[in-house]
């Protein structure tokens, strides 16, 4: 008989694991195809209110500011937008939990109010690699996001000791909005292996993957891939066997953009295209944005309003006497709510279905 329950308990305990595996892989091709085919063409922008020069600005106490970003996301609804990409930072999280964590509940109250869904990204490799809590940086002259800031940064992710609570602060976020309705998916890593960093990403890539699936959200996972050479092979290969939903970047011409659809749409899997849309690149609404929606891939430019973070400067050439350019380089609107090309917010309403 004690032979039997052992057996029985043994038994029991080998489904209770499988189950628990199964609840937490990778989604299935087909479950990932089931819940984008029950989203409207996703289409938005990356979103910084004007007044915020970076991530921190937006969402700690004494900047973050709802009448602005109701007033934006009012205008971004008019357009027939209904996701926008939001980067979070830890330090708002270390810095003020529970106030945080108010703020950023706020800011999906808003956004959902406008029927806007929000893709919320935790880690990105790009631009700063020094940040502080408190007041930040006013933006340099003419210079293309002069105030971004990495997340962690050099200093956090070379000490062990900071994993942890890197790990404790995604799995609250995660845990707290698991299913949230509001959030249409997370994206865990932007960019990784940018500024030089290549392989060294790998881990902590690796380890927030980890963490999210250990939550288990309904809403998918993904981290979008971004360069194609050598140095990003590994980190393109886990990228891709990991993401439930495959996110990419791409600021080129419509063909080279035409060839990546291609290769990605091999693995079979739902695609959003997360970051286009560079004027001076020819990656263009004119040109990609209905090349989208015919491949039914969702839309999501950079930037939406000209403020702070000074994207409507090119990567690469700053003016510093911060004229601003004949040809913006990302951004649609003015403070104001006036557009850059009025031709521009005709052909994003034709194919939004907004008259």
């Amino acid at each position: 008989m004690r032979y039997i329950i052992k057996i029985v308990m043994v038994l029991s305990l080998t489904v209770m694991l499988t189950m628990v595996k199964a609840q937490t892989a990778k989604w299935s091709a087909e479950k990932a195809n089931a819940w984008y085919n029950i989203q409207p063409w996703l289409t938005g922008c990356n979103y910084q209110p004007n007044n915020a020069i970076n991530q921190l600005e937006m969402f700690q106490a004494a900047t973050f500011d709802p009448q602005t970003i109701d007033r934006e996301l009012g205008w971004a609804k008019s357009l027939g937008f209904n996701v926008m990409r939001v980067f979070l930072h830890h330090v708002a999280w270390t810095s003020d939990k529970e106030g945080f964590k108010k703020r950023l509940n706020q800011y999906l109250d808003i956004s959902s109010k406008h029927g806007i869904k929000t893709m919320l990204v935790f880690f990105d490799d790009c631009w700063n690699d020094g940040y502080f809590a408190g007041k930040q940086p006013e933006p340099k002259v003419g210079v293309h996001n002069s105030g971004w800031v990495r997340d962690p940064g050099t200093t956090i992710r070379s000490n062990p000791d900071s994993l942890k609570m890197l790990e404790t602060y995604v799995k609250d976020i995660m845990t707290t909005h698991k299913n949230d309705q509001r959030v249409l998916l997370w994206d865990l890593y932007n960019e990784p292996g940018n500024k030089q960093y290549y392989d060294k990403s790998l881990p902590l890539l690796k380890m927030v993957f980890e963490w999210a699936r250990a939550v288990n959200p309904s809403q998918p996972l993904t981290a979008g891939v971004w360069r194609w050479d050598e140095k990003f092979t590994e980190l393109n290969k886990f990228q891709l066997e990991n993401s439930d939903i495959i996110t990419y970047h791409n600021y080129s011409y419509t063909d080279v953009h035409k060839k990546k659809i291609e290769e990605l749409k091999a693995l079979g899997r739902p695609l959003m295209c997360t970051e286009y849309m560079a004027r001076r690149n020819g990656s263009l609404f004119a040109n990609i944005m209905p090349m989208l929606k015919k491949e039914k891939i969702g839309a999501i430019n950079w930037g939406f309003i000209a403020g702070k973070t000074n994207t409507i400067y090119a990567w690469d050439t700053p003016m510093p006497n911060g004229k601003e350019p004949e040809l913006w380089f990302h951004d649609i609107l003015r403070k104001d709510g006036t557009p850059f090309s009025e031709q521009e917010i005709i052909t994003i309403k034709a194919l939004t279905g907004v008259k």
